[in-house]
């Protein structure tokens, strides 16, 4: 047994061991990767696949790319894959070191037959980190099982515009919730098994006119403040191990050639000492689309990326003239210790894995709890639950299951190369799921529109059916794809906030019967709904295999609501679409401008069957030195009729400070489990630290003054308030400040 296969000694002396004894060939073989099958694919998978896919690559070392994900096989056949392509690389290098196998796992294990859970916005709407935690560990064992290592996931881009095409994948347009539910996510990962990727890093989502790829132009107080923070979450207190480049220019410097960021601010300030990995071919991308001088892995190596994927354009031989060898052996060491604390370098190794059921019952299960608590009721004037008898069913989105599945989901990625195939699972349409929800109703379905074809032949079937029914659920929104394949996901960028193809038209036409309507938006963007006053509006974004029922539930009343708004909902459709997060002067600016950005339903909103009473607001003090804490606690109150879960959100604002700051920030939520006539007291701590910015020298600091404190149900609904001051000098913060609020909840009975 060699000195780097021994696991007596710590992964890092494993991995210096084993650079030791490697040639210069053998660790440049190590930062590349290989995609077995790439160049057979077809369809949209990844972006500018056909032109990279049959150009020549050199086969590295370091990563197997998408064994299970590129094509359809069986868990079984997907063991055996894995199992063959390991022995092939262990036997194609001197020393028998094995690679990484990563794989896609964004709505669940991106393979086929596997359980498709809710969109990550849809995570989002749960305001639930533990739930999220679980889903992610049933992942990690999932693909842990099958002899995958890495999965390429969470997303922790902040929404910034909502016409970008990939908001369905991310966690919403607050950088707290998104740190929290992300770092949750990683947890889950890691703990089981599972190297996170962190992506996209960073400033992904801030694009100009919220085109995919476009540069990116934002300052460095809203790089710092806004887009960074839940990347620094999910590494200290999630424990990611990987950060994958993202494909913009950030004012004018590709990321993938971006030392300040991928060096400077990851390593040198907050001390990462993992891996980064390329998005799949950004490093090629530096020279076809950024068109930058130089040799693109030389420039992508020195800046800190130190494995390219999904295959090696860059990062092969030529790399060996272009680069120091001290360059090199810091990336592959990186490398190698991964690889020893996954076990790959023990003198036993071999090929793992089982097959497995991948949509077993546990798996259901959390993602069915996860769809029923993402569901959000906006609006409803008493006709939910439904106890019509006779109910039209209308809209493109109501009998389609893969309405409710992301881009990244398995039948929305690649089943669509493979028709035959179906979707590979059992997931009943909103259709389906109300017959069996509601058995003694008579159902009349009609699709009215397709999603997005301007074809309005529908239209007089549908109205019809409205007109002689008692209550009409229209179900509009979505379907999600890869590159203009489809409304929603990557590449499926928005001119508007419009809902797609002639769907407004639709919800007009079926207003103007007089029929109670209930507008059911499935959708992995919010759309402008100020036109459509409606009897009820429910949102659910992209709610997974089980989001038939769960919608359903919720119609029916067996689900009590319980789902908050992760990103608001507009009233209209043009203008500049903006967030919650903004300074005094991005929100209405009465007698300024003709245009009012204030949103239909804001930020954390969330309607329930019961109702919920806040009271009895307190501060711990009225007074707290800039390094000192304080407690805000309220009692919330459960005044309905039936059991229900709350979302108890705290939010600061800094009164007057040395730069403009947010009108309001979300540092502090909760759910609260209530049954009618139950009290819960809620208690926040707050350091000093939650209230820090990014100062005029562009220094981390907090500072002296005022600083208002609310608590309520969303940010538009805040019943309960105070403020404190923050006394003594300025402080500088660094990586070790406080990122999180603490929150302990009491419940007592009437």
């Amino acid at each position: 047994m060699t000195r780097w296969q021994d696991p007596a000694l710590s992964p890092a002396e494993r991995a210096a061991a084993l650079l030791e004894a490697m040639t210069l060939e053998e660790k440049v073989a190590q930062l590349g990767s290989s995609w077995p099958g790439n160049e057979e694919l077809s369809g949209n998978v990844a972006p500018m696949q056909d032109e990279f896919a049959r150009g020549g690559t050199t086969p590295g070392s370091g990563h197997l790319t998408r064994i299970f994900g590129t094509a359809p096989v069986t868990a079984a056949e997907g063991v055996a894959r894995v199992a063959q392509l390991q022995r092939e690389v262990v036997e194609g290098n001197r020393l028998g070191v094995p690679a990484i196998v990563h794989e896609e796992c964004l709505t669940g294990f991106t393979t086929y037959g596997a359980t498709v859970y809710p969109t990550a916005l849809a995570w989002a709407a749960t305001f639930d980190p533990a739930l999220v935690e679980r889903m992610a560990a049933a992942i990690a064992s999932d693909m842990r099982a099958v002899g995958v290592h890495q999965g390429l996931s969470p997303v922790l881009d902040v929404v910034r515009d909502y016409r970008w095409g990939r908001v369905e994948e991310t966690l919403g347009e607050d950088p707290y919730l998104v740190g929290m539910l992300g770092s949750a996510y990683v947890r889950g990962l890691e703990r089981n098994g599972i190297i996170a990727t962190l992506k996209h890093f960073a400033g992904y989502s801030a694009s100009r006119a919220a085109r995919n790829h476009a540069p990116v132009s934002i300052g460095e107080r809203e790089l710092r403040d806004v887009v960074l923070p839940p990347f620094e979450m999910s590494i200290r207190d999630g424990g990611a191990r990987s950060v994958m480049s993202a494909y913009v220019d950030l004012d004018g410097v590709p990321a993938s050639a971006n030392r300040r960021l991928l060096t400077g601010i990851l390593r040198e300030e907050w001390g990462f000492d993992g891996v980064v990995v390329s998005d799949y071919w950004a490093i090629p991308f530096l020279r076809t689309m950024h068109r930058l001088e130089g040799n693109a892995g030389a420039l992508a190596l020195a800046a800190g990326v130190d494995v390219e994927l999904p295959d090696t354009q860059c990062y092969g031989k030529g790399l060996l003239e272009q680069v120091p060898e001290e360059l090199l052996d810091r990336a592959v060491l990186r490398l190698l210790r991964q690889k020893a604390e996954l076990g790959l370098l023990d003198a036993d190794w071999a090929p793992s894995g089982e097959a497995i059921d991948l949509d077993s019952p546990r798996n259901r299960a959390i993602a069915r709890e996860l769809a029923e608590k993402s569901v959000t009721l906006l609006a409803n004037d008493g006709v939910l639950p439904l106890r019509a008898e006779k109910i039209a069913v209308v809209g493109p989105c109501a009998d389609d299951p893969l309405a409710f599945m992301g881009c990244y989901s398995y039948p929305n990625h690649v089943l669509p190369r493979f028709p035959d195939l179906g979707i590979g699972f059992d997931a009943p349409s909103f259709v389906d799921a109300l017959r069996a929800e509601l058995p003694e109703a008579s159902l009349v379905v009609r699709e009215g529109c397709p999603i997005r074809a301007e074809d309005r032949s529908g239209f007089r079937e549908a109205v019809a059916a409205a007109e002689e029914a008692e209550v009409c659920v229209a179900v509009v929104g979505d379907r999600a794809g890869m590159f203009g394949e489809g409304t929603s996901g990557e590449g499926c960028d928005a001119e508007d906030l419009s809902l797609p193809g002639v769907q407004d038209e639709l919800l007009a036409a079926l207003r103007a019967t007089g029929t109670p309507l209930v507008i059911v938006v499935v959708s992995g963007r919010p759309y402008a709904l100020g036109e459509h006053p409606a009897a009820a509006l429910i949102q659910a974004f992209m709610p997974g295999e089980e989001g038939g029922g769960a919608l359903a539930g919720v119609l029916s009343g067996r689900v009590n609501p319980s789902g908050r708004l992760p990103v608001q909902i507009p009233r209209s459709a043009g203008g500049s679409p903006g967030t919650y997060l903004h300074a005094p002067l991005g929100g209405n600016s009465a007698g300024i401008s003709n245009l009012d950005p204030s949103p239909l339903f804001p930020f954390g909103h969330g309607l329930s069957y019961t109702s919920y009473e806040y009271g009895e607001f307190s501060l711990s003090s009225k007074e707290i030195p800039t390094d000192g804490t304080v407690t805000a606690a309220v009692t919330v109150r459960n005044t309905g009729e039936r059991a229900g879960e709350e979302t108890v959100q705290l939010y600061l604002h800094d009164v007057a400070a040395q730069v403009a700051r947010p009108v309001l920030e979300l540092a502090g939520f909760t759910r609260v489990a209530l049954a009618p006539g139950e009290a819960a007291r809620v208690t926040f701590t707050v350091h000093a630290d939650r209230t820090g910015f990014t100062g005029l020298d562009l220094d981390r600091i907090v500072e002296p003054g005022t600083v208002e404190v609310s608590v309520g149900p969303s940010s538009a609904d805040l019943p309960c308030s105070g403020s404190f001051e923050l006394t003594g000098p300025v402080r500088r913060l660094g990586h070790d400040r406080v990122l999180s609020t603490p929150v302990e909840i009491s419940v007592t009975s009437d």
